[in-house]
């Protein structure tokens, strides 16, 4: 059965303290730098983000969020990239949208800050809107789920879609993703991939970012038990984009660009045989 490829979309954390690459691109030359390098790579869309939303963080103040992206996805758009801004708060949605963002990517999905459909409704961007269900220094604590997994952040994320479409924002402009790591343990990763069925009979396009999480380390733990490294999880990720291809996600948010399209690059192959 043909099916079209993934989008890939590069990993750009413009923060101090993201789990995978914290401060490596803080400097905001840095930033664009590794951006462009990703294009090059073969990254479809560049997700350009300053606020951390790996578990425990703390939230930055508006004003140092906005810092650090607005140079950064001004100069990646003048480029030419389609540019997606990581961001909970309407705020910075507006701004990096003025500064040329094409998709705003809320792993919040609007629950942070209801005005951000607002500003994504009076555009013409893409709206990615995650399960999720607490900030990151509290989120853990909400890992009890009323039934399979899948079913239940399918159903919450109905009442999300519910929500975005009475702000204004049409479906040809809604994406969903399940939220991997996000209030859920890592057997509930699992179980919410193996059912990611349920989120995508909503009918929307899905977006999943699996890569480097704590529950690949998790699985490839030593005999210590230690957790694998978060840069040596990347043949396990490359795993699980050969699955998510095969059930035709949207896209793949991903650190590792070049390793992502290669995956693809054999799927597209061994499928061109069939």
């Amino acid at each position: 059965m043909s099916m079209s490829r993934p989008l890939v979309m590069g990993v750009v954390n413009v923060t101090p303290d993201s789990f995978s690459d914290g401060g490596l691109y803080l400097d905001t030359e840095r930033a664009i730098g590794h951006g462009r390098r990703l294009l090059d790579e073969g990254a479809d869309i560049l997700d350009i983000g300053g606020e951390s939303t790996r578990p425990g963080a703390t939230r930055p103040l508006a004003e140092e969020e906005l810092g650090r992206v607005v140079p950064v996805i001004t100069a990646l758009a003048k480029d030419g990239a389609v540019v997606s801004v990581d961001t909970m708060r309407a705020e910075v949605a507006a701004a990096a949208l003025d500064a040329g963002a094409r998709i705003v990517n809320d792993v919040s999905g609007g629950l942070a800050d209801p005005a951000i459909l607002d500003v994504v409704a009076g555009s013409r961007a893409t709206y990615v809107a995650m399960h999720w269900r607490a900030h990151s220094d509290r989120m853990q604590e909400f890992t009890s789920y009323d039934g399979p997994v899948a079913d239940v952040v399918a159903r919450e994320l109905r009442e999300r879609v519910a929500a975005i479409r009475a702000a204004g924002v049409p479906d040809d402009r809604i994406v969903l993703d399940p939220g991997l790591g996000f209030a859920k343990t890592g057997d509930q990763n699992w179980e919410l991939l193996a059912g990611l069925d349920a989120v995508q009979e909503l009918g929307l396009p899905v977006l999943v970012g699996a890569s480097r999480k704590r529950f690949l380390g998790t699985l490839l733990a030593g005999p210590d038990g230690e957790p694998r490294p978060v840069d040596e999880r990347e043949l396990a990720h490359a795993a699980i984009v050969t699955v998510l291809a095969q059930r035709g996600v949207w896209g793949v948010r991903v650190h590792d660009v070049r390793a992502t399209r290669d995956v693809l690059a054999v799927i597209e192959r061994m499928e061109a045989e069939q």
